[in-house]
């Protein structure tokens, strides 16, 4: 089973276009919502009504900046601060081009920040590219997996 990707994000309409660009890019990865960052750290962390979820990680995580509860900035100081989320990719998904959210994503060990374009076609293309180069052509730190389960990869061939 591939590693889900993982989006955190409070905008309905925000949300769909994403979804709607991930789906286009034809990524095999289920795409698991969440919707502000309190849930986001229950999700990674298995607890509250994510504690019974499968063990492991998402092949990458979609943040938004601006979230209820608890904002993407603290969502990324939380994972970077874990030992079992830190290699985590984690990609900000905002439409902040303010400068000092943009210094402390990268100050508290954010990936990627992405700007969401206005545009929907551009959108589109932007979310797209980031979920291949996320869930399929970026190679995970050693000693990670790309694929949940128990089993272990066969050698001979590339297992995602």
């Amino acid at each position: 089973m591939l590693k889900p990707i993982l989006l955190v994000e409070d905008n309905p309409h925000d949300l769909e276009l994403t979804l709607v660009a991930l789906e286009r890019s034809q990524l095999a990865n289920e795409v698991i919502v969440l919707r502000d960052g309190a849930e986001a750290l229950d999700y990674l962390l298995r607890r509250g009504a994510h504690a019974e979820r499968f063990e492991g990680n998402p092949a990458v995580l979609l943040l938004d900046l601006k979230l209820p509860k608890v904002d993407g900035l603290e969502v990324l100081e939380a994972v970077r601060a874990n030992e079992a989320l830190r290699s985590i990719p984690v990609v900000m998904l905002t439409s902040s081009r303010e400068e000092p959210d943009l210094q402390r994503a990268y100050a508290l060990g954010v990936n990627a920040y992405v700007v969401k374009p206005v545009e929907f076609k551009e959108f589109v293309a932007a979310i797209s590219d980031l979920g291949v180069f996320w869930a399929v052509l970026n190679e995970p730190p050693p000693g990670s997996a790309r694929l949940q389960g128990r089993r272990p990869a066969r050698s001979g061939g590339d297992e995602q």
